[in-house]
């Protein structure tokens, strides 16, 4: 388990669950029971949002405490006092980082908020307090992927209520107004940027380079079919596995170990 005392990532751990306990309100309080109460189609709707929030929240809770990708530490000191750049390269593409005073596999980068090295890092993420990295990479798109699901279904649900029972009065339209309100911009804003966080990572899967490896210009470009990236993401059980959050993903962390022995 992993969780790191950053304020930045904690702050914004606050605002994310914040957000979601936010929307989950609004959409059941003042959308969807106001409106569609005595119907199974509002039950179906309230069903069907928690289920997505639970997904969510099981993805978001996974990329935080999971382990990225964390190069152990040496059990001894190793000296490399005669090197002073924070990489140096070896021919069989390990390489050393004398922030952390080890050797680190292929692929690997120093992450300056972790102070570890961490396989595969694309970026450390103040959104999951952690870094995205080899073993969480997956668990941080399946947030994105919920999250943005979350944004659409409350959106259409703002239009469902209001078109079902637009004669409300007084003080409670009032608020219903409001809160629809709040919660069309809090989905546009997640919305949109989930969606460009995802396709950056999508992009970086296809084209087999991390966001580091991008600004460094150090990516491998391997000429590997697109199923086969994912499977290196997503792990090699059915697509149909891929999105949810309670799959393990030790068979993965197995084949990242043998790849590098």
């Amino acid at each position: 388990m992993v969780f790191r005392s950053d304020p930045c990532g904690i702050t914004c751990l606050i605002i994310t669950y914040s957000a979601v306990v936010y929307a989950d309100y609004v959409v059941v309080r003042h959308l969807i029971l106001p409106a569609m109460s005595d119907t199974l189609w509002g039950a179906f709707n309230v069903l069907v949002f928690n289920v997505i929030v639970f997904l969510m929240a099981a993805a978001h809770i996974r990329a935080v405490i999971s382990d990225p990708g964390i190069v152990p530490l040496p059990q001894t000191s190793l000296d490399f006092s005669d090197m002073h750049s924070g990489k140096q390269k070896m021919n069989d593409g390990w390489s050393v980082c004398t922030k952390c005073e080890t050797y680190r596999p292929p692929r690997a980068h120093h992450c300056r908020i972790c102070e570890r090295c961490i396989r595969r890092m694309d970026h450390h993420c103040p959104w999951i307090n952690n870094c995205v990295g080899e073993y969480n990479q997956k668990y941080f798109m399946q947030f994105l992927f919920y999250v943005g699901l979350a944004a659409v279904h409350a959106s259409s649900m703002v239009i469902v209520s209001w078109i079902l029972d637009p004669a409300e009065k007084g003080e409670f339209k009032h608020m219903k107004v409001i809160h629809s309100i709040i919660l069309v911009i809090e989905c546009l804003l997640f919305g949109l940027f989930v969606i460009a966080i995802g396709c950056d990572q999508l992009s970086a899967i296809f084209n087999d380079e991390t966001g580091v490896e991008y600004v460094k210009k150090e990516g491998l470009h391997r000429s590997h079919s697109k199923m086969f990236l994912l499977r290196e993401i997503f792990g090699h059980g059915h697509p149909c596995w891929w999105l949810c959050p309670l799959m393990d993903v030790s068979d993965k962390k197995a084949l990242a170990t043998a790849h590098t022995v």
